[in-house]
């Protein structure tokens, strides 16, 4: 956990512990950089408001050399630098202040999804199976149809199961670099994506991104 306020790290870090996780703690994003190189975590809890080296810049500096789920820790209000940190490679966030509860369960899903076999190409998310090999979707196990756009969109969203994906990174993966602002492109695509799998498939994440949920 990479965090400027001792008492914060020393809540979360209890509650933690309390949950059966073993916790290393750093100050800064310099001290965090270098301890999660010795230490090799699973999951890292990253603040972004730090001094010597805020939270963005240290998960830009992390995603050079290390692939470990990041979860983000914000105060409310920081929708831009959500996206920000989203966008540098981090693969969730919370905001302060949130219930230790809660982001155990955060941490729990970032481990399911750590530990899912990469070349997976069929998916089961609670009703929906979703085969990426043969680009077969199936809800209660009928076939559903998707448009090439909307099968696109799915596909990144249930690669990255559990994951926020921010407005930015959905557009220029499916519709390219220079779509990246256009955020009205996404909304008939996911409602259209919600009739044909369940209005609870897709959630919003409000002035951020989407997440499929891995439960």
């Amino acid at each position: 956990m990479v965090d400027d306020e001792a008492d914060i790290r020393n809540s979360v870090s209890r509650g933690l512990q309390g949950q059966g996780f073993d916790v290393e703690t750093a100050v800064d994003g310099i001290e965090g950089l270098a301890k999660i190189e010795r230490w090799r975590p699973d999951v890292v809890l990253m603040d972004l408001a730090m001094p010597r080296m805020g939270g963005i810049r240290a998960i830009e500096e992390l995603r050079t050399w290390s692939d470990v789920p990041v979860i983000v820790l914000s105060v409310m209000g920081e929708e831009g630098e959500k996206v920000r940190a989203l966008d540098a490679g981090a693969d969730d966030y919370l905001t302060k202040p949130f219930g230790v509860q809660e982001l155990g369960a955060r941490i729990r899903v970032a481990l399911r999804h750590l530990s899912q076999p990469l070349t997976e190409s069929e998916r089961q998310l609670g009703k929906v199976t979703i085969d990426l090999g043969s680009r077969v979707v199936r809800v209660d196990g009928d076939e559903i149809h998707l448009s090439p756009i909307e099968y696109e969109l799915l596909k990144h969203l249930v690669s990255n199961a559990g994951r926020v994906l921010t407005h930015g990174q959905l557009l220029e993966r499916v519709w390219g670099p220079e779509y990246r602002a256009e955020t009205a492109y996404l909304r008939p695509i996911v409602t259209s994506l919600r009739k044909k799998l369940g209005p609870q498939f897709i959630r919003t994440e409000p002035g951020v991104g989407y997440r499929v949920p891995l439960d």
